[in-house]
């Protein structure tokens, strides 16, 4: 059988503008917009249209790119201080996720020989266009590692969505799955919903279902008897950050399943690029963890469904220790063992 499912891309640059899949509208309509000034590409990352840390990542390079064509200036240096600015303006978007001060970094630093502004612009969006370029790569070679640990009838759980839409293309801990289905590989997926946003339910799902993956959504409280009843063989997880001990942040709701994990006896996976990688902390204690508005728990598909008066804690994100974690797997190999040496090692080859 000839495959023709499309693996479904979030981020495209078209010279004048940024072209986005607003991921807030899924999965009831396919749509996209054009961000044409760096407000647009703040706000968009601000209000989840796009999320994933490699697709902000990737946003913002181009949202910096884009907006650097703009600077009507002469000097190198003037350009290089707005550009300064501009850079800790979209670092100030989402804190979490390290790709994305890491992007804006990298375009920085692209910079620092240029000897005229006409040549910063073009090398800006160069650097841009490579680290798009660049993830895909990295994806798809997470996803072949990442296959090699599942077994053809495998049924694999995951939570939120670390898909194509959340990268340049394939994803991390989805990037099995797509290429899976490229390869007549048979693996079941159970997508938790993750809530409050529901990034399971409304993204991974919608994603999966684009590619062909067989995937079946549960709540996230459902996740214990699914995994005792439908015997699921492993689970597979994203990262926005990995520290250098290997504590790894990830969606809320993810070091509940680490610890479904180790009662179930399964193997629990972190599946992202060495970009996710913070090795300046040591421990994911250090990890600054973002809590967004209340009414992301108070409110469902915009209707209240608690008290006014009633206090919310929604914190964005939670820690799983390494000591829970059965292997990191990166674009460089597979992680598994004593975490903090591996994660040296692979940084130092």
């Amino acid at each position: 059988m000839t495959y023709t499912k499309k693996v479904p891309q979030s981020v495209q640059w078209n010279e004048t503008h940024i072209k986005l899949l607003d991921q807030t509208k899924l999965p009831l309509e396919t749509v996209f917009i054009d961000l044409f000034s760096i407000e647009d590409v703040w706000d968009s990352i601000t209000t989840l249209k796009v999320r994933g840390a490699p697709a902000i990542g990737i946003t913002a390079a181009f949202g910096l790119a884009l907006s650097a064509q703009g600077y009507d200036v002469t000097s190198i240096q003037e350009f290089k201080e707005r550009l300064q600015k501009d850079k800790e303006y979209l670092g100030s978007s989402r804190p979490t996720a390290v790709n994305l001060i890491w992007a804006l970094n990298r375009l920085v630093a692209s910079i620092e020989a240029s000897k005229s502004v006409n040549e910063a612009k073009t090398t800006l969006v160069h650097e841009a266009i490579r680290i798009q370029a660049e993830d895909e790569g990295v994806c798809r070679q997470i996803g072949e590692y990442a296959l090699s640990l599942f077994k053809d009838g495998f049924k694999v759980l995951t939570i939120c969505n670390a898909g194509s839409i959340a990268t340049a293309r394939y994803g991390t801990a989805l990037a099995p799955f797509h290429l899976a289905a490229q390869q007549g590989i048979n693996l079941s997926v159970y997508a938790s919903e993750t809530r409050p946003v529901l990034q399971g339910a409304r993204l991974t799902t919608w994603e999966l279902l684009q590619s062909g993956v067989d995937v079946t959504l549960i709540t996230d409280n459902m996740a214990a008897h699914t995994i005792l009843e439908k015997g699921i063989d492993a689970i597979i997880v994203g990262a926005d950050r990995i520290t250098a001990n290997g504590d790894t942040a990830n969606k809320i709701g993810t070091f509940n399943l680490a610890l479904l994990a180790k009662t179930f006896g399964i193997p629990f996976y972190v599946a992202a690029p060495l970009s996710t990688f913070d090795v300046t902390l040591e421990s994911g204690k250090e990890i600054p963890i973002e809590e967004r508005n209340p009414e992301e728990v108070t409110h469902l598909g915009g209707v209240r469904v608690a008290p006014k008066e009633v206090k919310v804690y929604n914190p964005a994100f939670d820690v799983t220790p390494n000591e829970l974690i059965t292997a990191i797997i990166t674009e460089k190999g597979i992680l598994q063992g004593e975490l903090r040496t591996e994660i040296q090692q692979v940084f130092e080859r």
